[in-house]
């Protein structure tokens, strides 16, 4: 039940609504200001041409009608049917170039969180589930669409058509506009009673949106283990769960959210009968008949954007949840960063020293314990030892994926925090116990390690670990499409392909954890030969469980209890008869055995 309460706890609420998000979102419409001030001038002049149209309909009932006069009548229906078609125009521009606008900003912003995502230490992919932060990255940018495509500028839009449209009202007729404004209390006082309401929904909908998120991408990844265990009808019932419980909150949110538009819709109703019955029966005031209708065009021209606004305010409201996650994200610090004046680390000959190193991965826990030791370049040295005794964490330190708690990690007799990790990682080659194959060509995974690479180094640095064995029976050889964590491939297939991405990179310090863990002993035969020109004159730190595979390293370390309980080569363990004899005594035990 682990899996289901990791992927489905609630992300903390923030109490506040946060104008700072929204200071930081003007940062990314900034650059796009030109085009906002030639949008906006398009919208004025489209406002102010749809105020002619209650203005000529006054012009024609008051006086061109009692007149009789054609040739006025004829000039202002052409007049009203020229500002139409401009009008039209505009909101044809304003569409397409407000949804271009949106689109770049929203660009912009993938941009960054995908590359602030790059930065982040390992840490803070261990303590989330994958499927939090995908959702942040897709879908709560995408919930932002409408707002920047259509609502911020066309807020501004309303708000001048609101200005404007006030303008001409009070122009015409003072006091009849006062009576229009009667009802705006009101609209204030219900606005603040839903949106406090609404946005605490929302914030609510997105936790449960990012836990079901969190469960169908969990679910995926672990499509086969969910199968091997017969687990399919315990995983359904879970995520029907977590779906109604995604269900439930959005129409929650949903009822919430649809509050407002009925409540200013149902006002401005109230506010032109209103202005009907004061005109008619003349209360206060003293109007014409063409003044009145053209009074009830203006006061359309004044609620619809008020509606607007407030449908926007929804918008608004909705988009804060998603708004401070996607800031929230982009707000977290690398833990593993270039400090102050770090320079970088020049072609190193490959000297590694553990100086009374300790490490932690919480509080009160040590990984590793006061742990010296010195390699010198060259050298290949062999981490052994149980589960959990921090072998990972010594390659993990020297990479620099982690930072020691005490003491020092010297390259060169460079501390590792002194430099930048660009200049530090790019002479290392790390080929991880969980091989990674990304979706693309063989040959374009094998030139991850070195993208400019040539195709004949690619094939070269294959045939060195023995991976040009079956890539080229291959149906498309190096060209080969490889899906998502290379699915259609064997494990072993896989992991001679990550061999050949490290070995393309000639790093000066390799490092190899488990690296041979799913290749068969007859491949792995094979593979020693290339291995042993490979490590030629470079540094290598070896994790294996086979011990049959390290005898020949030049040190051997048994970690054990966070220290380095003994060091030496393979013979000197085997004859003091230490840990690390009785090891290789057990496994040579398992394989007598097996072959028996």
């Amino acid at each position: 039940m682990a899996q289901r309460n990791k992927s489905n706890v609630d992300e903390e609420l923030t109490e506040q609504f946060n104008w700072h998000d929204y200071a930081r979102l003007a940062q990314y419409i900034k650059p796009y200001l030109k085009q906002i001030y030639v949008i906006l001038a398009v919208i004025i002049l489209a406002n102010v041409a749809g105020m002619l149209g209650p203005y000529f309909t006054k012009v024609t009932i008051d006086t061109i009608i009692p007149q009789k006069n054609l040739g006025q009548l004829a000039l202002v229906g052409l007049l009203y049917t020229a500002s139409l078609f401009f009008i039209g125009w505009c909101l044809r521009y304003r569409i397409y170039h407000i949804t271009e606008l949106g689109q770049d900003v929203l660009k912009d912003m993938r941009l960054d969180i995908f590359q602030h995502l790059q930065k982040l230490s390992f840490s803070y992919f261990d303590s989330r589930p994958h499927g939090k932060i995908l959702i942040r990255v897709v879908n709560y940018i995408n919930t932002l669409s409408d707002l920047l495509s259509n609502g911020l500028v066309n807020l501004i839009s309303d708000v001048f058509n609101v200005i404007i449209t006030l303008i001409f009202m009070f122009a015409i007729n003072a006091r009849l506009t006062w009576y229009s404004l009667a009802l705006i209390p009101l609209l204030v006082v219900m606005v603040l009673i839903i949106q406090s309401k609404q946005r605490k929904a929302y914030q609510i909908l997105s936790n449960k949106q990012s836990n079901l998120n969190a469960y169908i991408h969990e679910s995926i990844a672990g499509i086969k283990v969910t199968q091997s265990f017969a687990r399919e009808q315990e995983n359904f019932r879970i995520f029907n769960e977590t779906n109604e419980d995604n269900r439930r909150t959005w129409m929650h949110a949903v009822k919430i959210q649809f509050l407002l538009w009925p409540g200013v819709q149902n006002i401005s109703v109230i506010t032109m009968s209103l202005i009907y019955f004061v005109g008619i029966r003349q209360i206060g005031v003293e109007v014409s008949t063409g003044t009145l209708i053209a009074f009830i065009g203006y006061i359309n021209n004044f609620w619809n954007p008020v509606i607007n606004i407030g449908n926007f305010y929804n918008s608004l409201i909705t988009a804060t949840a998603y708004l401070e996650r996607i800031f929230e994200t982009l707000d977290e610090r690398p833990e593993i960063i270039d400090l102050p004046g770090a320079k970088d680390l020049s072609q190193i000959a490959g000297n590694v020293t553990f100086e009374d190193v300790t490490f932690r991965y919480e509080p009160g826990k040590d990984i590793l314990k006061d742990v010296n030791f010195h390699v010198k370049q060259g050298q290949s040295v062999a981490l052994v030892g149980p589960t959990g005794a921090g072998k990972t964490t010594v390659i993990n330190l020297l990479s620099r994926f982690y930072d020691v708690n005490e003491g020092r990690v010297l390259i060169d007799g460079h501390d590792v925090r002194d430099v930048t990790l660009a200049s530090l990682r790019r002479q290392m080659g790390v080929m991880l116990q969980d091989t990674f194959i990304f979706s693309g060509t063989i040959m374009d995974n094998i030139r991850y390690g070195k993208l400019d690479a040539t195709d004949e180094e690619i094939v070269a640095a294959a045939k060195v670990v023995r991976a040009d064995d079956f890539i080229k029976h291959l149906k498309d050889g190096y060209q080969t499409q490889v899906e998502e964590r290379g699915s259609t491939l064997s494990a072993g297939q896989r992991q001679l392909i990550a061999f050949a991405r490290v070995l393309l990179a000639d790093p000066r310090i390799l490092i190899l954890d488990e690296a041979t863990s799913s290749i068969d002993t007859k491949t792995e035969e094979l593979l020693q030969s290339g291995l042993l020109a490979l490590l030629e004159g470079r540094t290598s730190f070896i994790i294996a469980h086979r011990l049959s595979t390290i005898k020949n390293c030049d040190q051997i370390f048994y970690v054990d209890g966070g220290t380095i309980a003994e060091h030496g080569t393979h013979d000197e363990l085997m004859a003091a008869r230490g840990m690390y004899y009785k090891l290789y005594q057990s496994q040579y035990d398992m394989l007598r055995m097996e072959r028996e």
